[in-house]
């Protein structure tokens, strides 16, 4: 599925997570590396984690189904609105639908509509640029992002240090795991995600369905801070790719192997293998990531 094949429905879907992600960051606790505003992936699509009611009333989430092709906006105590996700339906019309479903059952919230991390700038409620939605298409990138979450589950599964679940990123719209040593770290840039979120010294490998920079899914894996010489370690069959500064594993290259799975994992532990020993983290560490966790003392 490259990019080119199902972009304008790729770019409607990304913005409508983007919903989903501004309801986080206003609603939900604070955390390093920005890790509240961050979504999650399931067997049914895109979903918040439960958040507070602004309201005071409870409990509260919203999914993309990306199996029935409807938001739905759930109230622990006050049931299920669904907003369809259909073709010509613009942005804006579920945007709009969404944040009335959540002022419904949740009460007033307010987000901010502009869109991050996109070559677009049309605040969400006002997109009704971006209206291309193919359900095939939908189904098809679900299908292949839950395959590659099983793949970042099994990556993080045995580390003994700090991590994250995988995440899905609605301002990359990626799939991402981290693993943190628990050096602080100086961020590379000011602007306000870079310094939230680069403020620790990680290692993350993910999986995207592809972009206008990189036309094709690939799993990809980087350090921050980098290694002293990032394109000398090898992550067969990935490689180093300069342009983008990260290792990558083409989907295409994956599925076409014996076992995907293991390949794409095979990847993803010799990401982290050689940038944990560049990088000079703890031994201990490195050893739990290969499943041999150190003994319980």
């Amino acid at each position: 599925m490259p990019y080119a094949a199902w972009s304008a429905t790729c770019d409607t879907l990304h913005a409508h997570t983007q919903v989903l992600g501004k309801l986080a960051v206003a609603l939900a606790p604070p955390e390093p590396e920005l890790q509240h505003a961050a979504l999650r992936l399931t067997a049914r699509g895109w979903e918040t984690r439960p958040l507070p009611a602004p309201n005071g009333s409870g409990v509260f989430g919203v999914a993309l189904d990306l199996r029935t092709h409807d938001a739905l906006v759930e109230h622990a105590d006050a049931g299920v609105r669904r907003i369809p996700l259909t073709p010509n339906r613009a942005v804006a019309e579920v945007t709009r639908d969404v944040l009335d479903a959540v002022r419904d059952v949740a009460g007033e919230v307010a987000i901010n509509p502009k869109p991050q991390e996109v070559p677009w700038e049309t605040p969400l409620d006002e997109d009704t640029e971006h209206a291309a939605y193919e359900p095939g298409r939908v189904e098809d990138y679900l299908r292949a992002a839950a395959r590659a979450a099983l793949v970042l589950e099994e990556f993080r599964a045995p580390w003994r240090g700090r991590s994250t679940p995988v995440n899905a990123w609605w301002g990359s719209f990626d799939l991402a795991v981290n693993l943190f040593s628990g050096r602080p770290a100086e961020p590379p840039a000011q602007d306000f995600i870079t310094r939230n979120s680069g403020d620790a010294e990680t290692i993350a490998v993910g999986w995207w369905p592809g972009d206008r920079r990189y036309p094709r899914p690939a799993f990809f894996g980087y350090a921050f801070p980098p290694p002293p010489d990032p394109a000398g370690i090898d992550v067969s069959p990935g490689r180093f790719d300069e342009q983008l500064g990260e290792y990558v594993l083409d989907l295409e290259t994956a599925a076409g192997a014996a076992d995907p799975h293991a390949t794409a994992l095979a990847f993803a532990r010799a990401v982290g293998r050689h940038c944990l020993g560049a990088c000079d983290w703890d031994p201990a560490l490195a050893a739990s990531l290969e499943s041999e966790p150190p003994p319980l003392s």
